[in-house]
């Protein structure tokens, strides 16, 4: 019964239906619940260090409820942008409430899609990985999963990672350095994928010309059916979807860096290299994103069973709150720069 705790990671989605239905003040209900009500109840419940046994793990990895939780998530993100665009087509709303509404369907893309499809994104199954790419299809970011697996994963704590967060880097310059870089990264790594296989750049074999593709056709479908009014709205919620998740990946490294050997290479990515969270409320609603040590320590290990690591650096909060706090650089540095600072010495 325990494990019914991460349908907690549904009243996300659940406060946006409640938005679109109610408007008003309820506008932004979504952001109210990620931003204030989660960073609350992760200062009030104690994080939990506890790991589980192997015998625990091997029930947990057979229980397909864990699963289909991830399944029906892109499927309730479209819905919700579905419902999105029909509200801001057909109902006359105040600038407050469609600002409300946007960043709260944003929220919801960033955390049970983007979220979710970085998770499927790591499984081998050919419908599990389909699910993760139309998670990314509404936030105009299906080359995460191209650069995330192949990139970020072999060069993280690297600055051959655009998605590492340099020491003294604020949030606002990593946006601009990570989303550019990433997507950039992105088309390298696919054309080296093509050319070792000795087919041509300029083909559908390329990933990346399929995902702009899609993605060219989902905007187009939109404009088509809902006005071409829509356009901004769904470039908006897009956006506010993918810097999201950039916030997260500013936290998950911050200042982090793997020591290059004698032999030209970087050291393997241990637990030391990702701040870490085991803040509760966090690590629900987020599906154990938080426990990012043990992700990037072994990247195949499913989100029911990772691990707190003691090795890891922790964050002084969870990682709602700390989001909060990396939008304001100065008090972020002073916070982090001394953890940081002790971390590594």
């Amino acid at each position: 019964m325990k494990d019914l705790k991460y349908l907690l990671a549904y009243s996300i989605p659940l406060s946006a239906y409640f938005a679109l239905q109610w408007q008003g003040w309820w506008s932004w209900s979504t952001v109210i619940l990620a931003f204030g009500i989660f960073p609350v109840l992760d200062a009030l419940y104690p994080a939990s260090t506890e790991n589980y046994s192997d015998t625990e793990e091997k029930k947990r990895l057979s229980n397909r409820f864990f699963d289909f939780l991830l399944y029906i998530c892109a499927p309730i993100c479209f819905v919700l942008v579905f419902l999105y665009f029909q509200t801001i087509t057909n109902t006359s709303l105040s600038i407050k409430e469609t600002v409300g509404l946007t960043f709260s369907i944003g929220v919801v893309l960033g955390s049970l899609g983007i979220n979710v499809a970085h998770e499927l994104g790591h499984r081998s199954s050919k419908w599990e990985q389909f699910l993760a790419k139309a998670g990314l299809l509404p936030v105009f970011y299906q080359h995460f999963f191209i650069e995330h697996n192949r990139g970020h994963h072999r060069h993280v704590s690297t600055d051959h990672d655009p998605a590492t967060a340099r020491k003294n880097e604020s949030i606002y310059e990593f946006y601009f350095r990570s989303v550019i870089g990433q997507y950039l990264n992105a088309w390298k790594l696919e054309s080296e994928r093509l050319e070792k296989k000795g087919i041509k750049n300029l083909t559908w074999n390329n990933e990346m010309i399929r995902f702009s593709v899609y993605q060219l056709t989902y905007l187009i479908g939109v404009c088509w059916y809902f006005g071409i009014g829509i356009l901004p709205y769904a470039l908006g919620i897009g956006v506010v979807g993918f810097l999201l998740l950039e916030t997260i990946n500013y936290i998950e490294h911050y200042g982090l860096r793997r020591k290059m050997l004698e032999s030209g290479r970087y050291e393997r990515v241990m637990p030391r290299h990702s701040w870490n969270s085991d803040h509760e409320m966090g690590r629900i609603v987020l599906f154990e994103l938080t426990r990012h040590s043990d992700h990037h320590f072994l990247a195949s290990r499913k989100y029911q069973i990772l691990r707190h690591m003691d090795e890891s650096p922790q964050l002084p909060t969870g990682y709602p709150a700390s989001m909060l706090m990396a939008l304001i650089p100065p008090l972020w540095f002073k916070v982090m720069n001394p953890r940081l600072q002790e971390f590594q010495s």
